[in-house]
């Protein structure tokens, strides 16, 4: 019977470790993500591939400042929320004043068109807010 017990306790460690791995798996890296938003981006704004290769870069970069940031807090244990949020709106302050210099006027409205321009308001009225405006 304890032999029954210990091996069912096994599978489900088993088990349960194999989902965590698959999740882990299924959740693709920072550098991943910077790579699949560039080609979105170069497919829907119709980027050069000089431009694509500056959206890479920059998101690749940012995308790595604000995860060390993240660590940051989080190893300070802040619990905040709003702490969090105000790291990620200055990397995509950072990210959007990136993309302004190397988009032409065109693909720049296309990019505010896709949701872009709520987001950056969206930053704005946080921040207005956060300064107690």
């Amino acid at each position: 019977m304890k032999l029954n017990v210990r091996l069912l306790a096994a599978f489900i460690m088993l088990f349960v470790g194999m989902e965590a791995f698959a999740q882990q798996q299924e959740q693709p890296d920072i550098y991943e993500q910077a790579e699949m938003e560039a080609d979105r981006l170069q497919r829907v704004l119709d980027l050069e591939d000089w431009q694509a290769f500056y959206v890479d870069s920059t998101l690749k970069h940012d995308f790595a400042g604000m995860m060390a940031e993240y660590e940051e807090l989080r190893k300070g244990k802040v619990a905040n929320a709003s702490m969090y949020v105000a790291v990620q709106d200055k990397w995509m302050e950072k990210i959007d004043a990136a993309y302004r210099r190397f988009f032409t006027d065109e693909q720049w409205a296309a990019y505010l068109k896709q949701g872009a321009a709520k987001a950056q308001k969206a930053r704005a009225k946080r921040k207005a807010k956060a300064e107690g405006k």
